[in-house]
């Protein structure tokens, strides 16, 4: 593995190193992100301005838009207890944007050529979309949708592979303490037994082998660039085109009724895993790395 960028990108993290200072940021993390949700929820929910509207169009852009407190709190906590910018949780900012955008023009093209290649339509699953918004609103707020996306998924990759993995990698030597336990807690944020029932563990495999893909990219380029291309293009398809009928489904042009903890999706999300490990090869056949 050619990780030799990694070290650059960790460089800024070393001189405040040790595990304390870790605990007391991802403590000034989680203080801010629940202060600001509360101060979001004062304003928009108890004013009732957000009221019996869940999965409005509205309600799932200030979620999403709500995830950039993950960021916010990073950058706080790497100023005050590391002593080092906020934006070097990113890298290099040219590497990140040339980066990311090689990332999103990749899977861009692996998507339209697995789309040309059988099976189509609901591939014998019985599971169809259907329209959720009107093309016309849909493309009216996408940019917006868009945005709110790219906030979502920057503030998470912010979090794990900027703040969390490099304060790692600055104290531990072993690849695999930050490769795998961000990723690991990445995914098992995504628990959810309630309404995934016996897929629940499936889900956090599948994130976490995602994260660990993030983890990867980042390790090998020395900046947030591709991982944060990597997830904004996944969630963009959740989220934006076709997304499971819920309350996030308000951005997406269509919707599907699925119940997520039907046995029957087993095998979809084993293609979904098959299908991540090939984006990461895609990726890194467009970063060259």
């Amino acid at each position: 593995m050619h990780y030799d960028p990694h070290d650059a990108f960790v460089a800024p993290a070393r001189a405040g190193a040790q595990i304390w200072r870790l605990v007391a940021g991802l403590l000034t993390v989680a203080a801010i992100v629940i202060g600001l949700g509360i101060a979001l929820d004062t304003v928009f929910v108890s004013s009732g301005a957000l009221a019996d509207r869940p999965g409005r169009p509205i309600t799932v852009l200030v979620s999403l838009f709500a995830f950039g407190f993950l960021s916010i709190g990073a950058m706080v906590a790497a100023r005050l207890l590391h002593h080092r910018p906020g934006l070097s949780l990113i890298g290099p900012p040219a590497r990140a944007l040339r980066d990311g955008l090689r990332v999103l023009a990749a899977l861009a093209i692996l998507q339209i050529v697995l789309g040309l290649l059988p099976p189509w339509g609901d591939g014998g699953t019985g599971i169809s979309p259907r329209e959720n918004l009107p093309f016309g609103d849909w493309l009216s707020i996408l940019p917006l949708s868009l945005l709110a996306v790219l906030v979502q998924t920057g503030s998470e990759e912010v979090l794990f592979r900027g703040y969390l993995q490099q304060q790692l990698a600055a104290r531990f030597s072993a690849r695999w303490v930050w490769l795998v336990l961000p990723s690991l807690a990445f995914g098992l944020l995504h628990y959810d037994p309630a309404s995934m029932g016996g897929n629940a563990w499936l889900i956090v495999a599948w994130a976490s082998l995602f994260g660990l893909a993030a983890a990867d990219l980042t390790a090998r380029t020395g900046s947030l660039g591709a991982a944060i291309g990597f997830h904004a293009f996944n969630n963009f398809f959740a989220i934006l085109v076709v997304s499971a009928t819920g309350p996030l489904d308000g951005l997406a042009l269509f919707s599907m009724q699925v119940d997520m903890a039907d046995p029957a999706l087993r095998p979809m999300i084993a293609l979904d895993i098959a299908a991540l490990f090939v984006s990461w090869l895609a990726a890194r056949l467009a970063l060259r790395v």
